[in-house]
């Protein structure tokens, strides 16, 4: 066979030829495209013009976009699986900082990728049913790996709690992918380190607690709803389940009773419906904030308050502000109203945090902000964790734990 001398090779020739792993070289383009415009945007023609390759190269290796997805979405899931093997293998060390070796691996990962992340949470919807259960598969043997660990330090835990708490500390890491607030690598890890650390050890409530504005919200249920009020919620809750781009009109009055074309009596567009979607979240947000003003005796009291207001309001809702920017249908009026209401939210939260904390700064509370309202996001629409009977009582402690509120 004959063989090629690189080291006498011309450096020009070098640089010309096929990479070595030109798989992984589209995986990564394509996935830059998919966070920067969203998975719809995007075609096969731009991820190979954005590689330099032709389409039929580009099929060569991918059957088509959603194969492309699927690789980065599972290749993703399979390093964090490898790096926690790696961690939690390494005998020389014990347990315990074995699992600081874990979170510190993972910290690192997450900063540094978190378009994969984004991928993950924003896009895998679109993959096949083959390959969304493949990501559940794989995703439970990642949580399997981390419950065992825990229960290896926390020996009181029984396995169902071990999960929940991996669960949110996955999400934890999760956070990076949700907001664009930029901060020293150096410090980031030491923060998604601290809050990862400090959830797996949080000691879950037995008892649940009914808050001021359960109780409205219950009393509330005795009003009658309106035609357009039964769409939002019909289309909240297909946005959530599959994503702006696979529901139709169509689908929407279907699950609201009506003929779709019925639907534009209401609505002038599915973009439209979303607005009043997310309008409405942010109703229920402010509505709960009002109410923990009223009764809030402290920073700290106030913050445990909207925690608790957040979760009702997620519990019956899709995440639909933050997932805006992956609605190419929005104008950038709207979306840009929707991005105001949210920090607006978020400064909210920030405030009294770092009045509970000082030592923060104002990107350091919006990065720990953002970490606590991903676990709320997260956990709420994990089937496996959505029938846990104190479920809101205990995503509470773990979001006050995260934030670090005093116990």
């Amino acid at each position: 066979m004959n063989t090629v001398d690189t080291a006498n090779t011309p450096r020009g020739r070098r640089s010309a030829r096929r990479p070595r792993d030109r798989k992984a070289q589209l995986a990564a383009v394509a996935a830059e495209l998919f966070c920067a415009r969203g998975y719809h945007e995007v075609g096969i023609t731009d991820i190979a013009a954005a590689a330099g390759v032709t389409g039929p190269a580009l099929y060569r290796h991918f059957s088509d976009k959603q194969a492309i997805l699927a690789h980065v979405v599972l290749s993703g899931i399979d390093e964090l699986i490898a790096t926690t093997q790696r961690a939690l293998d390494d005998t020389d060390k014990p347990a315990p900082n074995q699992v600081d070796g874990l979170l510190e691996r993972l910290a690192a990962m997450s900063v540094d990728h978190r378009d994969v992340a984004s991928l993950w949470r924003w896009e895998r919807r679109n993959l096949s049913p083959e390959h969304q259960r493949e990501v559940r598969r794989r995703s439970g043997m990642l949580i399997g790996s981390w419950s065992g660990a825990l229960r290896t330090l926390r020996p009181e835990l029984d396995e169902r709690d071990a999960d929940l708490l991996c669960w949110a500390a996955l999400s934890v890491y999760g956070s990076t992918a949700v907001h664009s607030t930029r901060i020293a690598k150096r410090r980031y890890t030491k923060l998604l380190i601290a809050c990862a650390r400090a959830v797996l050890h949080t000691t879950l409530p037995t008892e649940p607690a009914l808050t001021a504005t359960q109780q409205t919200a219950r009393e509330s249920t005795f009003l009658r709803t309106t035609r357009k009020d039964e769409l939002i919620t019909a289309a909240s809750k297909l946005f959530q389940d599959r994503g702006f781009h696979d529901v139709s009109m169509e689908d929407i009055g279907s699950a609201a009773g009506i003929s779709g074309p019925s639907v534009y009596r209401h609505f002038p567009s599915k973009a439209a419906l979303f607005m009043a979607a997310a309008q409405r979240i942010a109703q229920q947000l402010e509505f709960g904030r009002l109410a923990v003003a009223r009764t809030a005796s402290s920073e700290a009291d106030a913050l445990r308050g909207l925690i608790a207001s957040y979760i009702e309001t997620m519990a019956s809702s899709a995440d639909l502000m933050t997932a805006s920017s992956q609605v190419s249908a929005l104008s950038d009026a709207d979306r840009a109203e929707l991005k105001r209401v949210q920090r607006d939210y978020v400064a909210e939260w920030t405030y009294l945090l770092r009045v509970v904390r000082p030592e923060l700064g104002a990107t350091e509370g919006r990065v720990v902000v953002h970490m606590a309202l991903t676990i709320a996001n997260d956990v709420i629409h994990t089937g496996r964790l959505a029938g846990r009977p104190n479920l809101h009582a205990e995503l509470a402690t773990i979001m006050a734990v995260a934030v670090g509120l005093p116990r």
